[in-house]
């Protein structure tokens, strides 16, 4: 993880999870004045999150980022729930969603290639084990760059 993502991190998470919510995971895309802070939050209660969790939780870190201001320059925040092909930021992500279709995306080529599409079979110390076309694959997590459940409907 960056510095950047670790500092961002480490002032959003206790602002969420302060008002109740679990804490899932940020992408920072760092766009010019077109620059984008998505936070994504979660929830046990049954309803799940809605607009109004969104607005609460991003006045909060609206409130925090003002303060702190880790981010120079413009740049818009955006708060949502992970959804239905909720990102997976952390080994634990992974270990809740075993079985589950994943796409994912490497900062750098293993195997010859970056991209992955296949079940999530399990969790080998800090690699990700992924069944794609009845072969497997061990993915280290620092390798992953980018990783999203795939909805079975």
């Amino acid at each position: 993880m960056s510095t950047k993502f670790a500092q961002l991190e480490e002032l959003i998470r206790p602002v969420v999870e302060g008002l109740g919510f679990e804490f899932w995971g940020l992408e920072y895309l760092s766009l010019g004045k077109d620059s984008v802070l998505r936070v994504f939050i979660e929830t046990d209660a049954e309803k799940g999150i809605d607009v109004e969790d969104c607005a609460a939780v991003s006045r909060q870190v609206s409130a925090i980022m003002d303060v702190e201001d880790p981010i120079s320059g413009e740049y818009n925040l955006e708060v949502s729930s992970p959804g239905l092909d909720r990102p997976l930021f952390e080994l634990s992500q992974y270990q809740r969603f075993m079985g589950s279709v994943v796409s994912l995306r490497l900062r750098v080529p293993f195997d010859g290639r970056r991209k992955f599409k296949g079940q999530l079979t399990g969790i080998e110390g800090d690699e990700v084990v992924l069944l794609v076309d009845n072969e497997e694959y061990l993915l280290p997590i620092e390798l992953i760059e980018k990783a999203n459940i795939v909805p079975q409907f």
